[in-house]
């Protein structure tokens, strides 16, 4: 029976790339040796790393004024990383609490300095995004982050920012067109929409480099992977590998316009079902409404198990809401085919007809 795979991460990656990943293991650019072996100062690995950047750069339309880092310690690690790097002992930085993982960079940041919440959602269960808050100009930067995997909203439009802006795009990269110049830094963990886990993009603007002053230890400071083309260390090769082949495949699927015109037709197919199915309701308002992680919750408790039941018999799995939530999330990245909506909305029709 065809998976079709609605996990919220690691998550789908394109048929096409997991084949020639596969590939790799066995013999990478023709040398008769695993890309899991190789040195990762051979030139084929750092014609992976050169081919990354430049991908990435013109994926996101930015000039040499950014740096483009390949890090470890996932997204999370970057909750910390932002203000050590950018934050001064003497100033304060703003978030937006839209979720567990802005809550998440709230606290890490408490750590280096003052914060302010300029803005957040918390009481409503984060089913919206808040907007109309004033952005301090004295502040180092303003830290959001752009969808909420957990919980199902989305920016689709961001604040004029008057100072620096530090966004964390890690489940919706990629997914979409967006000016990028408007950013001073993105990071993101790779598993959602670029390729499996254990790498982490940073995308900066060079004149951020070394904006705290302090002195920080070699692996935590933005400026030592700058310098050394994030290989000061064995970078994670084969995840950096997969990011590239992925990379590549967004290109050759037409680039972010064609990306982002099949993620809303995906979204708003399922969503059109949500809201006229008597079983199921959505949870977050609709202009927040995430194009990546579309959470819903049934509208008997009893129906939560016999829907996930369902959705296993049909091929459909990664369903059930995250722990913290309950319900149910379809993540709909990428690499998921409208075809794979499509099994779900027939599914969410027949449960219909069996139970309401």
């Amino acid at each position: 029976m065809k998976k079709h795979n609605f996990y919220a991460g690691p998550a789908i990656l394109p048929q096409s790339v997991l084949n020639q990943a596969a590939d790799s293991i066995q013999n990478f650019s023709n040398m008769d040796l695993s890309l899991l072996e190789i040195s990762h100062r051979s030139k084929q690995f750092e014609a992976v790393m050169d081919e990354s950047r430049a991908l990435i750069h013109e994926l996101m339309d930015i000039n040499n004024d950014y740096d483009i880092l390949f890090m470890g310690g996932g997204a999370s690690s970057q909750f910390f990383m932002v203000p050590m790097n950018l934050l001064k002992d003497d100033e304060s930085a703003s978030y937006v609490n839209t979720g567990t993982w802005a809550s998440g960079a709230i606290k890490e940041a408490k750590l280096f300095g003052k914060v302010n919440v300029l803005a957040s959602s918390e009481e409503d269960h984060f089913t919206y995004i808040p907007k109309g808050y004033t952005i301090p100009q004295d502040s180092a930067y303003l830290h959001l982050t752009s969808n909420n995997t957990i919980y199902g909203s989305q920016y689709h439009e961001f604040p004029k920012c008057p100072i620096p802006l530090i966004c964390d795009m890690s489940s919706d990269i990629f997914s979409r067109r967006l000016d990028f110049s408007n950013f001073d830094l993105i990071y993101a963990g790779a598993q959602k929409n670029l390729g499996p886990a254990g790498v982490t993009l940073v995308v900066i603007k060079k004149n951020l480099l070394e904006r705290s002053g302090r002195k920080l230890p070699t692996m935590l400071n933005y400026k030592s992977y700058s310098d050394k083309g994030s290989m000061y260390n064995t970078p994670p090769v084969f995840p950096i590998y997969v990011t590239m082949l992925t990379l590549r495949w967004i290109k050759e699927s037409g680039g972010l316009i064609k990306i982002e015109e099949r993620n809303r037709i995906k979204a708003e197919y399922l969503y059109q079902e949500i809201d006229r199915n008597s079983c199921f309701r959505g949870t977050v308002a609709h202009p927040d409404r995430s194009w990546m992680n579309v959470v819903f919750v049934p509208t008997k408790e009893e129906y939560e198990s016999r829907f996930i039941e369902a959705c296993k018999e049909a091929g459909c799995v990664g369903l059930a809401g995250h722990r913290s939530v309950g319900g149910f999330r379809a993540s709909l990245y990428n690499a998921l085919d409208l075809s794979s909506v499509q099994v779900l909305v027939e599914v969410m029709k027949e449960f219909e007809k069996r139970n309401a």
